[in-house]
């Protein structure tokens, strides 16, 4: 199962970036939860935080954090494997292949449509 607290992703195309992440969120358990005023929407699931992708609020145009990153926390390796190959299969561009990363930590890295990072660990 998947974990997370509370991230937003800010987009520029929202009606694809909200497609890419109905299918890459819903792949896990998360479901859209409400429409963002932004015209963003907002995600969740069942012992998950929240997600969202939106039009900045400032009004300025979305842009990637050099260094910023998104994680999500899951039980097995190829519950790893599985989010990676989802977003890749979507549309997202590979940051990094799952695989060991320190002792005993397992991560995978990609980008979405948008480029913004995110990845699916698991430690232990």
């Amino acid at each position: 199962m998947a974990r997370m607290s509370y991230m937003t992703v800010g987009s520029n195309n929202l009606e694809p970036a909200k497609a890419f992440y109905d299918a890459l969120l819903g792949s896990i358990g998360m479901r859209p939860v409400f429409e963002h005023p932004s015209g963003g929407r907002l995600y969740s699931g069942r012992d998950n935080g929240m997600f969202g992708v939106l039009r900045p609020h400032d009004g300025g145009d979305a842009c990637i954090g050099n260094g910023t990153m998104g994680g999500f926390s899951f039980d097995t390796t190829e519950e790893v494997d599985a989010f990676h190959a989802k977003a890749l299969e979507l549309g997202a561009t590979d940051e990094g292949a799952p695989g060991p990363r320190m002792p005993k930590a397992y991560f995978a890295y990609f980008r979405d449509l948008d480029g913004n990072k995110l990845c699916g660990y698991k430690l232990g």
